[in-house]
Protein backbone atom coordinates (compact mmCIF):
# COMPACT_ATOMS: atom_id res chain seq x y z
CA UNK A 1 0.00 0.00 0.00
CA UNK A 2 1.13 3.58 -0.63
CA UNK A 3 0.82 6.71 1.49
CA UNK A 4 -1.91 7.21 4.06
CA UNK A 5 -3.04 10.72 5.02
CA UNK A 6 -5.05 11.19 8.20
CA UNK A 7 -8.13 13.39 8.32
CA UNK A 8 -6.50 15.29 11.16
CA UNK A 9 -3.85 16.52 8.76
CA UNK A 10 -4.48 19.17 6.15
CA UNK A 11 -3.59 18.53 2.54
CA UNK A 12 -0.06 19.87 2.91
CA UNK A 13 2.21 20.58 -0.02
CA UNK A 14 3.75 17.13 0.40
CA UNK A 15 0.38 15.43 0.28
CA UNK A 16 -0.80 17.57 -2.62
CA UNK A 17 2.31 16.66 -4.58
CA UNK A 18 1.61 12.98 -3.96
CA UNK A 19 -1.99 13.41 -5.13
CA UNK A 20 -0.78 15.07 -8.31
CA UNK A 21 1.81 12.36 -8.90
CA UNK A 22 -0.99 9.80 -8.93
CA UNK A 23 -3.60 11.69 -10.97
CA UNK A 24 -2.11 14.55 -13.02
CA UNK A 25 -2.21 13.86 -16.75
CA UNK A 26 -4.32 10.72 -16.27
CA UNK A 27 -7.68 9.71 -17.71
CA UNK A 28 -9.40 9.36 -14.36
CA UNK A 29 -12.27 7.04 -13.55
CA UNK A 30 -14.12 8.25 -10.44
CA UNK A 31 -15.98 5.66 -8.37
CA UNK A 32 -18.23 7.26 -5.76
CA UNK A 33 -20.20 6.02 -2.78
CA UNK A 34 -22.50 7.39 -0.12
CA UNK A 35 -19.70 9.37 1.55
CA UNK A 36 -19.63 11.94 -1.24
CA UNK A 37 -23.25 12.89 -0.50
CA UNK A 38 -23.00 13.39 3.26
CA UNK A 39 -22.24 17.09 2.80
CA UNK A 40 -25.57 17.33 0.97
CA UNK A 41 -27.35 16.03 4.05
CA UNK A 42 -27.67 12.44 2.83
CA UNK A 43 -26.50 10.01 5.53
CA UNK A 44 -24.04 7.28 4.59
CA UNK A 45 -24.17 3.57 5.39
CA UNK A 46 -20.90 2.80 7.08
CA UNK A 47 -19.26 6.06 8.17
CA UNK A 48 -17.63 6.27 11.60
CA UNK A 49 -20.73 7.90 13.12
CA UNK A 50 -23.41 6.10 11.13
CA UNK A 51 -26.00 3.98 12.94
CA UNK A 52 -26.29 0.33 12.01
CA UNK A 53 -28.70 -0.06 9.10
CA UNK A 54 -30.41 -3.16 7.73
CA UNK A 55 -31.80 -2.35 4.27
CA UNK A 56 -34.67 -4.45 2.99
CA UNK A 57 -33.51 -7.19 0.64
CA UNK A 58 -35.07 -8.04 -2.69
CA UNK A 59 -36.26 -11.35 -1.30
CA UNK A 60 -38.00 -9.63 1.62
CA UNK A 61 -39.63 -7.10 -0.71
CA UNK A 62 -41.10 -9.62 -3.15
CA UNK A 63 -41.94 -12.19 -0.47
CA UNK A 64 -44.33 -10.19 1.72
CA UNK A 65 -47.12 -7.68 1.13
CA UNK A 66 -46.53 -6.35 4.65
CA UNK A 67 -42.86 -5.74 3.82
CA UNK A 68 -43.84 -3.85 0.66
CA UNK A 69 -46.28 -1.75 2.67
CA UNK A 70 -43.54 -0.89 5.17
CA UNK A 71 -41.06 -0.20 2.40
CA UNK A 72 -43.30 2.13 0.39
CA UNK A 73 -44.57 4.00 3.48
CA UNK A 74 -41.04 4.74 4.63
CA UNK A 75 -39.72 5.35 1.13
CA UNK A 76 -42.53 7.74 0.25
CA UNK A 77 -41.26 10.17 2.88
CA UNK A 78 -37.59 9.30 2.52
CA UNK A 79 -37.66 9.83 -1.24
CA UNK A 80 -39.11 13.30 -0.79
CA UNK A 81 -36.20 14.13 1.52
CA UNK A 82 -33.55 12.73 -0.87
CA UNK A 83 -35.19 14.51 -3.81
CA UNK A 84 -34.92 17.82 -1.94
CA UNK A 85 -31.13 17.54 -1.56
CA UNK A 86 -28.73 19.60 -3.70
CA UNK A 87 -25.24 18.78 -4.98
CA UNK A 88 -22.39 19.80 -2.69
CA UNK A 89 -19.00 21.20 -3.77
CA UNK A 90 -17.62 17.66 -4.10
CA UNK A 91 -20.21 16.76 -6.74
CA UNK A 92 -19.64 20.08 -8.48
CA UNK A 93 -15.86 19.55 -8.45
CA UNK A 94 -16.21 16.17 -10.19
CA UNK A 95 -18.49 17.74 -12.81
CA UNK A 96 -15.87 20.45 -13.37
CA UNK A 97 -13.16 17.79 -13.68
CA UNK A 98 -15.29 16.04 -16.32
CA UNK A 99 -15.69 19.27 -18.30
CA UNK A 100 -11.92 19.80 -18.22
CA UNK A 101 -11.27 16.27 -19.49
CA UNK A 102 -9.45 15.11 -16.36
CA UNK A 103 -12.29 12.77 -15.32
CA UNK A 104 -13.15 10.54 -18.25
CA UNK A 105 -15.72 8.33 -16.54
CA UNK A 106 -17.81 8.26 -13.38
CA UNK A 107 -19.37 5.21 -11.73
CA UNK A 108 -21.58 5.90 -8.74
CA UNK A 109 -23.01 3.42 -6.26
CA UNK A 110 -25.48 6.12 -5.15
CA UNK A 111 -29.09 6.36 -6.29
CA UNK A 112 -29.59 10.01 -5.27
CA UNK A 113 -29.01 11.59 -8.73
CA UNK A 114 -26.79 14.29 -7.20
CA UNK A 115 -24.06 13.81 -9.82
CA UNK A 116 -26.62 14.40 -12.55
CA UNK A 117 -27.99 17.43 -10.72
CA UNK A 118 -24.43 18.76 -10.50
CA UNK A 119 -24.15 18.71 -14.30
CA UNK A 120 -22.12 15.54 -14.76
CA UNK A 121 -22.94 14.33 -18.28
CA UNK A 122 -21.79 10.70 -18.35
CA UNK A 123 -22.71 8.84 -15.17
CA UNK A 124 -22.86 5.07 -14.84
CA UNK A 125 -25.55 4.65 -12.18
CA UNK A 126 -24.37 1.24 -11.01
CA UNK A 127 -27.33 0.58 -8.72
CA UNK A 128 -29.87 2.58 -10.73
CA UNK A 129 -31.64 5.72 -9.55
CA UNK A 130 -35.01 6.79 -8.18
CA UNK A 131 -35.83 8.35 -11.53
CA UNK A 132 -38.23 5.53 -12.39
CA UNK A 133 -40.25 2.67 -10.94
CA UNK A 134 -40.63 -0.73 -12.60
CA UNK A 135 -43.47 -3.25 -12.48
CA UNK A 136 -42.18 -6.68 -11.53
CA UNK A 137 -45.07 -8.34 -13.37
CA UNK A 138 -45.31 -6.63 -16.77
CA UNK A 139 -42.00 -4.74 -16.85
CA UNK A 140 -43.53 -1.34 -17.57
CA UNK A 141 -41.88 1.71 -16.03
CA UNK A 142 -43.31 4.90 -14.59
CA UNK A 143 -41.83 8.18 -13.43
CA UNK A 144 -41.04 8.32 -9.71
CA UNK A 145 -42.62 11.75 -9.34
CA UNK A 146 -45.84 10.47 -10.90
CA UNK A 147 -45.91 7.59 -8.43
CA UNK A 148 -45.26 10.00 -5.54
CA UNK A 149 -48.34 11.96 -6.64
CA UNK A 150 -50.45 8.78 -6.62
CA UNK A 151 -49.14 7.73 -3.19
CA UNK A 152 -49.91 11.17 -1.79
CA UNK A 153 -53.47 10.96 -3.09
CA UNK A 154 -53.90 7.47 -1.63
CA UNK A 155 -52.48 8.53 1.73
CA UNK A 156 -53.64 12.10 2.22
CA UNK A 157 -52.97 12.22 5.97
CA UNK A 158 -49.77 10.20 6.05
CA UNK A 159 -47.20 12.84 5.11
CA UNK A 160 -48.88 15.45 7.27
CA UNK A 161 -48.18 13.37 10.37
CA UNK A 162 -44.44 13.26 9.81
CA UNK A 163 -42.28 16.31 9.13
CA UNK A 164 -39.36 15.89 6.71
CA UNK A 165 -37.14 18.09 8.85
CA UNK A 166 -35.36 15.91 11.36
CA UNK A 167 -36.45 12.71 9.64
CA UNK A 168 -33.85 9.94 9.88
CA UNK A 169 -33.22 8.74 6.34
CA UNK A 170 -30.79 6.20 4.89
CA UNK A 171 -29.04 6.68 1.51
CA UNK A 172 -31.61 4.36 -0.12
CA UNK A 173 -34.39 6.75 1.05
CA UNK A 174 -35.58 4.44 3.81
CA UNK A 175 -37.05 6.79 6.40
CA UNK A 176 -37.50 5.69 9.99
CA UNK A 177 -41.30 5.68 10.27
CA UNK A 178 -43.09 3.19 12.49
CA UNK A 179 -46.84 3.75 12.03
CA UNK A 180 -47.29 2.28 8.56
CA UNK A 181 -50.15 -0.18 8.99
CA UNK A 182 -52.72 2.11 7.31
CA UNK A 183 -50.51 3.06 4.35
CA UNK A 184 -52.00 2.24 0.94
CA UNK A 185 -49.55 0.83 -1.64
CA UNK A 186 -50.02 1.74 -5.30
CA UNK A 187 -50.20 -1.01 -7.91
CA UNK A 188 -49.09 -0.87 -11.54
CA UNK A 189 -51.63 1.11 -13.60
CA UNK A 190 -51.02 -1.16 -16.60
CA UNK A 191 -51.55 -4.58 -15.02
CA UNK A 192 -52.12 -4.18 -11.28
CA UNK A 193 -48.75 -5.78 -10.53
CA UNK A 194 -46.07 -5.09 -7.91
CA UNK A 195 -44.13 -1.84 -8.25
CA UNK A 196 -40.49 -1.51 -7.19
CA UNK A 197 -38.02 1.37 -7.55
CA UNK A 198 -35.83 0.66 -10.57
CA UNK A 199 -32.77 0.26 -8.36
CA UNK A 200 -30.67 -2.71 -7.31
CA UNK A 201 -31.75 -3.97 -3.91
CA UNK A 202 -29.50 -5.94 -1.60
CA UNK A 203 -29.72 -9.53 -2.82
CA UNK A 204 -30.16 -8.46 -6.45
CA UNK A 205 -27.49 -8.47 -9.14
CA UNK A 206 -26.46 -5.40 -11.12
CA UNK A 207 -27.62 -5.87 -14.75
CA UNK A 208 -24.87 -7.49 -16.80
CA UNK A 209 -24.73 -4.80 -19.47
CA UNK A 210 -24.22 -2.15 -16.78
CA UNK A 211 -21.39 -4.16 -15.22
CA UNK A 212 -19.75 -4.57 -18.63
CA UNK A 213 -20.08 -0.84 -19.25
CA UNK A 214 -18.34 -0.16 -15.92
CA UNK A 215 -15.53 -2.61 -16.65
CA UNK A 216 -15.02 -0.92 -20.02
CA UNK A 217 -14.70 2.42 -18.22
CA UNK A 218 -11.98 0.93 -15.99
CA UNK A 219 -10.18 -0.41 -19.05
CA UNK A 220 -10.31 2.97 -20.78
CA UNK A 221 -9.08 4.94 -17.75
CA UNK A 222 -5.44 5.23 -16.70
CA UNK A 223 -6.14 5.95 -13.00
CA UNK A 224 -8.90 5.28 -10.49
CA UNK A 225 -10.21 7.72 -7.87
CA UNK A 226 -12.52 6.27 -5.20
CA UNK A 227 -14.50 8.92 -3.32
CA UNK A 228 -16.69 8.18 -0.32
CA UNK A 229 -16.98 4.40 -0.48
CA UNK A 230 -15.91 1.81 2.07
CA UNK A 231 -15.92 -0.75 -0.77
CA UNK A 232 -17.60 -3.17 1.63
CA UNK A 233 -19.71 -4.80 -1.07
CA UNK A 234 -18.22 -6.50 -4.10
CA UNK A 235 -20.39 -4.37 -6.38
CA UNK A 236 -17.80 -1.58 -6.24
CA UNK A 237 -14.70 -3.41 -4.98
CA UNK A 238 -14.46 -5.53 -8.13
CA UNK A 239 -13.62 -2.46 -10.22
CA UNK A 240 -10.85 -1.44 -7.82
CA UNK A 241 -9.39 -4.93 -8.03
CA UNK A 242 -9.67 -4.85 -11.82
CA UNK A 243 -7.75 -1.56 -11.97
CA UNK A 244 -5.12 -2.91 -9.59
CA UNK A 245 -4.54 -5.97 -11.78
CA UNK A 246 -3.87 -3.58 -14.66
CA UNK A 247 -1.30 -1.71 -12.60
CA UNK A 248 -3.23 1.57 -12.62
CA UNK A 249 -2.70 4.05 -9.78
CA UNK A 250 -5.57 4.05 -7.29
CA UNK A 251 -6.40 6.94 -4.95
CA UNK A 252 -8.99 6.35 -2.22
CA UNK A 253 -10.66 9.22 -0.34
CA UNK A 254 -12.84 7.99 2.52
CA UNK A 255 -13.36 8.56 6.22
CA UNK A 256 -12.38 5.24 7.74
CA UNK A 257 -10.90 2.06 6.36
CA UNK A 258 -11.98 0.47 3.09
CA UNK A 259 -11.59 -3.01 1.64
CA UNK A 260 -9.40 -1.53 -1.09
CA UNK A 261 -6.83 0.21 1.12
CA UNK A 262 -4.14 -2.37 0.44
CA UNK A 263 -4.49 -1.72 -3.30
CA UNK A 264 -4.22 2.07 -3.12
CA UNK A 265 -1.17 4.08 -4.11
CA UNK A 266 -2.60 6.82 -1.90
CA UNK A 267 -5.31 6.67 0.78
CA UNK A 268 -6.71 9.93 2.13
CA UNK A 269 -8.63 9.51 5.38
CA UNK A 270 -10.52 12.74 4.75
CA UNK A 271 -13.77 14.22 3.51
CA UNK A 272 -14.59 14.14 -0.18
CA UNK A 273 -15.45 17.84 -0.49
CA UNK A 274 -12.04 19.02 0.71
CA UNK A 275 -10.04 16.67 -1.50
CA UNK A 276 -12.18 16.95 -4.65
CA UNK A 277 -12.33 20.74 -4.60
CA UNK A 278 -8.55 20.81 -4.17
CA UNK A 279 -8.12 18.40 -7.05
CA UNK A 280 -10.40 20.47 -9.29
CA UNK A 281 -8.41 23.57 -8.48
CA UNK A 282 -5.15 21.82 -9.40
CA UNK A 283 -6.28 20.03 -12.55
CA UNK A 284 -8.63 22.54 -14.22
Amino acid sequence: MGSVISEQQTLSRKHTVRLMECLAGQRILALTGAGISTDSGVPDYRGPDSPKRTPMTFQQFVGSAANRQRYWARNHLGWQYIESRSPNPGHLALAELERSGAVAHLITQNVDLLHTKAGHRTVIDLHGTYRSVVCLDCGSTTDRKALAKRLTELNADFGARTALDGLEVAPDADAIVHAVEHFHVAACVACGGILKPDIVFFGESVPRERVEHAYAAVDDATALLVAGSSLTVMSGLRFVRHAAKQGKPIVIVNRGETRGDDLAALKLNAGCTEVLTTLARLLT
